[in-house]
């Protein structure tokens, strides 16, 4: 197996063309399966189409299909055709879009892609019960599988308790004001690594791959999805909204425990006191206070130790990666796509 030991140019992402010729006639075919009023909100938030249910362009919107990508090529990785994962790659960009839009209505984030989020134009109930029925959707996909479709669906099911779980962490940590690194690593692997785990390993179930690649393909995803989320948040603090398409700056206003915070807060020091402070003080954040929250969380550390986290889970999803024994071609693309995930332009 060849290792590739040069990465990608900062910020650029791999061409997923072929992702998309893949994923989309069967995506198409399970959301316009829903119901008519959560097909509306689902082809919305896709980028599909306008509130109204106007058509969009083809190439717009939607995201960058990357849990798809990730699904096809760990098929790819084991020796089988990606064709043989395309119901797992509907399945994660489902319950992924699920995820989205439910956090949007918890973060109340009004921005989504550079568009008004579904809630804020349709209402929390459309968006909540259209995630819902995306996450049916989901489990409906994988019996579409040849072959291999009951350990896929105990494999979804797994990742989907867990990434309740780290939601929920992430929900209490707002009302905690003692979280430690740990805690926060616990939360990003539920949260955020377990539907990526699960991306990866579905496409080792449905590609055929024996139990132990499966779980280097399931570990590999979940260390990038840690790295990945460890970059975001980096990224919801100093990024831009015009790369992101939310507002920067939120995390902060919502007094969020993102890792930067969490490691700010924990750290010695004159700047780590003053952010204890002001996250403890009553009332909203102002366009000030973001500000001194974001000087205070980089003077204490706190960047630094979640771009050196970024980096310490992404050095550790590639060794995993080695021990599912990919093909080399796979191997390759994988790395491109981790180091582009975890490696984002602010």
């Amino acid at each position: 197996m060849s290792q590739i030991t040069d990465p990608a140019p900062v910020g650029a992402f791999p061409r997923l063309d072929w992702v998309d010729d893949a994923l989309i006639p069967a995506l198409r075919a399970a959301v316009e399966a829903l119901p008519a009023a959560e097909r509306l909100v689902a082809r919305y938030h896709r980028g599909w189409c306008e509130a109204d249910g106007t058509p969009r362009p083809v190439a717009t919107g939607g995201g960058k299909a990357v849990r798809p990508a990730l699904t096809l090529l760990s098929a790819a990785a084991v020796g089988a055709s990606p064709s043989a994962a395309v119901p797992g790659a509907v399945a994660v960009e489902l319950v992924h879009d699920f995820t989205l839009l439910h956090d949007d209505v918890i973060d109340g984030d009004e921005l989504r892609r550079h568009r008004p989020a579904a809630w804020s134009l349709f209402g929390t109930p459309a968006a909540v019960l259209t995630g819902d029925a995306l996450l049916v959707a989901a489990l409906r996909a994988l019996t579409d599988a040849s072959a291999g479709r009951a350990t896929a669906v105990q494999e979804l099911v797994g990742a989907l308790l867990e990434l309740v779980e780290g939601q929920s962490r992430d929900v209490a940590f707002e009302q905690t004001y003692d979280v430690s690194v740990a805690d926060y690593l616990a939360m990003a692997t539920g949260k955020t690594g377990a539907l990526i785990g699960c991306a990866c390993a579905l496409g080792g179930v449905l590609g055929g791959a024996e139990p132990d690649r499966v779980a280097g393909l399931r570990e590999f995803g979940r260390r990038l999805g840690v790295a990945f989320q460890c970059a975001d948040d980096v990224l919801g603090i100093w990024g831009r909204s015009a790369r992101s398409g939310k507002p920067v700056g939120a995390d902060l206003a919502a007094r969020k425990k993102s890792l930067p915070v969490v490691a700010a807060l924990a750290a010695p020091g004159a700047a780590a006191g003053r952010l204890r402070d002001l996250y403890r003080a009553p009332g909203p954040l102002g366009e000030d206070g973001i500000a001194l929250a974001r000087r205070l969380v980089e003077e204490a550390g706190g960047r630094q130790a979640a771009e050196e986290e970024a980096h310490r889970q992404w050095a550790a999803a590639l060794r995993a990666l080695a021990r599912a024994r990919p093909t080399a071609d796979a191997y390759r693309q994988l790395h491109d796509i981790a180091w582009a995930m975890t490696h984002r332009e602010s």
